[in-house]
């Protein structure tokens, strides 16, 4: 029997402060929220979450969940309050947090954000803290990724599929896609906060996954540009030429644009969902979207598929507040 695979996500994890607000302030403008909440979030956190809770059904007594994945985090917190939070929740969801390190002398990263109720959309200021503290040399091989068990004499197992975003030093995930090229390891990779990245790594990249300004800032065109599906399929097949495999372009409202280097391709419609926040709608998507690409049968990835699931997964995220509690489990999808 095969064993069950193993997803690594390397990334941040920060404390969410979150307002929900009438509407977004203007400049110099002061606004009384309607509620306060903080919670776990960031997005390399979240996109572990998804993938756990969406592998497995929710806790209950004398039920096994069933999972068809297990789930690790790599990255920093501080040695504070909001760090042993963090690590908590991830535990709480199935999440394995050996690869989390607690740094004395440095906070754990914070986001603040604000959500505008009437529309759900957010905006976010990030206070990166102690997750800067991963540096290229943590990565230049993909030892700290070894989930620790012993196997046939070797030192832990690497992963089957590693997630990144770049909400940690940027040179430190170049270092890492460079050691999982090497070791054979295929890399999905979230480009958010986005900006422009080398071509080497670009070169056999497994999974691009962006939404529409991380696609027009990576692909050096005008957004757009996007607008229509000629214009998608344009960007898509420019980082396919450039070495990406399957290219996913998310949409909003819109939907999702893919495109894979075997010539599948499409449109997919958004799902209808009842908006109450946005946080965390694309990290669901990725966290879904992982799950069949590390579960694909043979070498072959049913794309469109993929897609399809992760839509409805990210639309039942946005119907609810919060990040990783909006998170839906993969029973609630079926």
């Amino acid at each position: 029997m095969a064993s069950i695979p193993h997803i690594t996500v390397l990334g941040s994890l920060n404390m969410d402060l979150v307002a929900y607000v009438p509407h977004h302030p203007l400049p110099g403008e002061t606004l009384t929220a309607d509620a306060f909440a903080t919670s776990p979030g960031g997005k390399g956190a979240n996109q572990a979450v998804a993938c756990a809770k969406l592998s497995r059904a929710r806790p209950a007594p004398g039920v096994d969940a069933g999972e068809t994945a297990r789930v690790f985090m790599v990255g920093c917190v501080g040695a504070d309050g909001h760090g042993a939070q963090l690590q908590s929740s991830l535990s709480r969801y199935g999440v394995d947090v050996t690869g989390v390190e607690a740094r004395d002398g440095l906070p754990t990263g914070v986001a603040m954000i604000i959500v505008d109720k009437p529309t759900g959309e957010n905006r976010i200021v990030l206070n990166p803290g102690a997750n800067h503290a991963l540096q290229p040399s943590d990565l230049s091989t993909l030892d700290r990724l070894r989930d620790g068990e012993e196997e046939q004499g070797k030192k832990g197992r690497l992963p089957d599929l590693l997630i990144m975003q770049l909400e940690i030093p940027f040179d430190t995930v170049l270092a890492a896609l460079e050691a999982a090229r090497r070791e054979g390891v295929d890399v999905l990779l979230n480009p958010a906060p986005a900006r422009r990245l080398p071509a080497e790594a670009y070169a056999g990249l497994a999974h691009l996954v962006v939404n529409e300004t991380e696609a027009a800032i990576l692909g050096e065109v005008d957004e757009r540009t996007l607008d229509d599906e000629a214009g998608l399929e344009r960007v898509a097949e420019a980082f396919i030429a450039k070495g990406v495999h399957n290219v996913i372009i998310t949409l909003g409202g819109r939907g999702v644009y893919y495109r894979s280097k075997n010539g599948r391709k499409g449109l997919v419609q958004a799902e209808k969902a009842n908006v109450v926040d946005t946080t965390a709608a694309g990290d669901t998507f990725v966290g879904r979207y992982a799950l069949d690409a590390v579960g694909k049968k043979g070498d072959v990835l049913d794309i469109e598929a993929a897609v399809r699931k992760a839509n409805k997964a990210a639309a039942k995220t946005v119907e609810r507040a919060g990040a990783q509690d909006s998170i839906p489990w993969r029973d609630e999808l079926e």
